[in-house]
């Protein structure tokens, strides 16, 4: 019964909305970026959790250096194949999938070249998030990047006033 009354509110309060996760795993993931980068260099993860349709819904964080150590050594966020094997392997085993990943960049929340051309998972539908100012709180929504992923390194953006219909942080995810 809880279930449908959630799902019902949710369909009220956040009936478009691509992407959705809870107030307090989002407020857990920007403090362990900032607190995994040192406020000196790239941070980043992957976001599992389910995918229903068009809707997909964030339920647990794994670090990119968790899947591997050296992934911050040259300060930006540099993934090497055996990393993905340990990735997939943690998805199997918890049900999950990869619904978006997420890093920081110094300054802005802009794509950059590599970003573009070197999507995490590059899979049409797949989303991005960049934190500005290495995840530095306090955090405004309104400066994260949110970038979705249409293929052959093609990208939509989703930031600015577009992100409040596209991604829901909120009790009812």
């Amino acid at each position: 019964m809880t279930f449908s009354i959630r799902a019902i509110i949710r369909a009220f309060v956040a009936p478009n909305h691509r992407i959705r996760c809870s107030p307090i795993l989002w407020s857990q993931i920007l403090s362990e970026l900032d607190r995994r980068g040192e406020r000196e260099h790239e941070a980043g993860a992957f976001l599992l959790g389910t995918i229903d349709g068009d809707s997909r819904k964030i339920a647990e964080v794994v670090y990119y250096d968790d899947l591997d150590p050296a992934a911050y050594d040259s300060g930006v966020c540099i993934l090497h194949g055996d990393a993905f094997s340990r990735l997939w392997a943690r998805c199997r085993l918890r049900g999950l999938t990869v619904v978006a990943d997420v890093h920081t960049h110094p300054g802005g929340a802009g794509q950059s070249h590599s970003d573009k051309e070197n999507p995490m998972v590059a899979r049409a539908g797949h989303i991005a998030f960049i934190v500005p100012n290495f995840s530095r709180p306090p955090t405004d929504m309104a400066k994260v990047g949110i970038y979705q992923y249409r293929g052959e390194h093609q990208w939509t953006d989703k930031s600015g006033l577009r992100s409040s219909h596209f991604f829901y942080i909120g009790i009812w995810s």
